[in-house]
Order: structure tokens, then sequence, then C-alpha cells
């Protein structure tokens, strides 16, 4: 299993590791048994960003937004553009403009 630490968070005052799972193809944050994630699918230059999920033990608490600019922060290490299918990372772009250049254009 290809899994890489690219980052952390505070969960409940601990900090817990943002992993990049590429045999699931997810930005993972895992507590005890649950597990928070951002699932993925890159292909050449291109990061598609699908479906962000938050058990219901671990809301409140940030984690998506964490997941998303871990996302982020990966696409621009790696020099990748963000097609943004899910949602929530949709509604998180809005409120960090910081991000927009990492955005595909249509085109790309």
């Amino acid at each position: 299993m290809a899994v890489e630490q690219i980052g952390e968070v505070i969960v409940d005052g601990q900090r817990q590791p943002i992993l990049l799972n590429v045999d699931e193809s997810r930005f993972e944050i895992r507590v005890e048994e649950h597990v928070a994630f951002l699932l993925f699918r890159q292909r050449g230059t291109l990061l598609s960003v699908i479906h962000t999920e938050v058990p219901p033990a671990l809301q409140r608490q940030g984690l998506a937004d964490a997941l998303a600019r871990a996302a982020f922060a990966y696409a621009r290490r790696q020099s990748l553009k963000v097609k943004i299918i899910c949602p929530f990372v949709t509604a998180f772009v809005t409120k960090h403009p910081e991000f927009q250049e990492l955005i595909a254009t249509d085109d790309e």
C-alpha cells in the first residue's frame, strides 16, 4: 500500500497525519476506526477531486477543509491543475480564492 504523509491537522487536541493514499486514490485523515477522505483521480497533469466524506464522529472539526487544502497543496507541489467535481470543494474554493489559479480551465 503506497501511503505518504503530506500534512497534519489537529483533531481533539491531537496531531493527526493527512495521508496521500495512492492505492485508494484519496487524501485521508484516520482517527481511531474513523476515516475522513477526499477521493481523487489523477490523469497526467490533471487532478480531479471527486468526493469528500467525513464520518459523523469527526464532523465539525474542519477536516473537510483540511483535506481540500491538502489536495490543493499537493496539486501545487506537483504542478497539477485541479478539476472540481465535488460540491464541497466548489464551495471551499469560493471562500478561498487563493486556490483559483490551480483550477483547470475547460480546455485543460
